[in-house]
This record gives C-alpha cells, structure tokens and sequence, in this order.
C-alpha cells in the first residue's frame, strides 16, 4: 500500500472483531516499531505486548471502559524509559562494534552523557515520552501497512497501568496502541485546511 493510501485510510479504530492477528504479521509490526526514529537514536521506550484476555480485561477497567482494549488482538503499552545512563552505555557497547572510529565514538557518547546530565527527573521523563510519540506515529501507520488497524490512545491511567503490569520505576505508560482487525466503520477525516496549519 502507498504511503499516502496508508495515512488517508487509518482511523482510531473503536471496536476491533476479537480476531488474533497471527504471529508472523505482529513480528512484522515490530519490527517496523523498533526501526523507528529517536533522538540520538537512544530509544528510549519499552513496548509490554498484551494478549491474555483476562489482563486486557483488567486494563479495560484501568482505560474508563474503552471497548477497544479488551477486543483487540494485541495491546501495545508504550512505555517512556526514563534510565537513560544505562541506555547510553547499551549504545555505546553496540556502537563500539561498528566501524565508527574511537573518537568519534567517545565524543557521541560524551554528546548523549551532557545533554541527559543537564535534565532531572521530570525532564527526562518528558524527553523519553516525546520520543515514545515517534514509535507511536509507526505504530498505527505500520499497523495499516500490513492490513491492521489500530488506535492510538492515551485515555487510560498510567498508574494504574504500571501497577497491573509490575512495571519497574524507570518504565512509564504513556501511550497505548490497541491492534487488531476492526468491527466498526471509520467516519470521514475531519482536519483543519492547509492555510490554517502551514505559514
């Protein structure tokens, strides 16, 4: 499918029909997912993958009742990973079995090391969800790619989230993708005209 055919026909899809979408496609999702572009190229996102019905379920009741999170095939909790030291020295480990030369590596590393010393927590936390948004965006448009549908949702209660799935302190809910295959119609996009968002 055409990338412009992708992003005219995806909608926020409601009510999925239940379906499982098989192994194979969602490992292709993925890894569309994990290709997707950050800042530094530090990734700082975890996505928890739930398909247990019960646990999408007692999410629904964490989401006001969403119907889409307990009829979807996967539920994709997209998570900020707030531990960026560690992320740091995990690029740095892979980096260094590149061909990138010494100096170059040492001075990108020490680049990433300035810019997370100079933030605290609640600047780190709102750095790491920015670039959750980034994975999201290819979330719902590799979802329709591949003949899916999704919903990008950030209706639902993190902390609540976090306590249902035992999420470490570093790993925060901040967006949802439920994916699946649809139950409901899309109704006609509505957006504001070109002149009013490009100057």
């Amino acid at each position: 499918m055409e990338f412009g055919k992708i992003v005219m026909e995806r909608y926020a899809t409601k009510k999925f029909d239940g379906k499982t979408v098989p192994h194979a496609k969602m490992d292709e999702l993925f890894e569309l997912i994990r290709f997707s572009a950050s800042s530094f190229g530090m990734q700082p996102w975890k996505i928890k993958v739930v398909t247990d019905q019960k646990l999408k379920d007692t999410l629904m009741a964490a989401s006001w009742g969403q119907p889409q999170i307990g009829t979807c095939s996967h539920l994709l909790v997209f998570c900020a990973d707030t531990n960026l030291d560690a992320l740091i020295s995990k690029m740095q480990g892979q980096l260094s079995k590149t061909d990138m030369p010494a100096e170059s590596l040492e001075g990108y590393v020490n680049m990433m090391r300035d810019f997370v010393k100079a933030m605290d927590g609640a600047k780190k936390l709102a750095w790491a969800q920015r670039q959750v948004y980034l994975a999201l965006g290819n979330a719902i448009n590799g979802a329709k790619s591949l003949g899916l549908d999704s919903c990008p949702m950030e209706g639902f209660n993190p902390v609540e989230y976090s306590r249902i799935l035992k999420l470490p302190e570093n790993i925060v809910p901040t967006a949802l993708c439920p994916v699946g295959y649809a139950a409901d119609k899309p109704r006609a996009k509505m957006r504001f005209a070109k002149d009013e968002i490009f100057f």
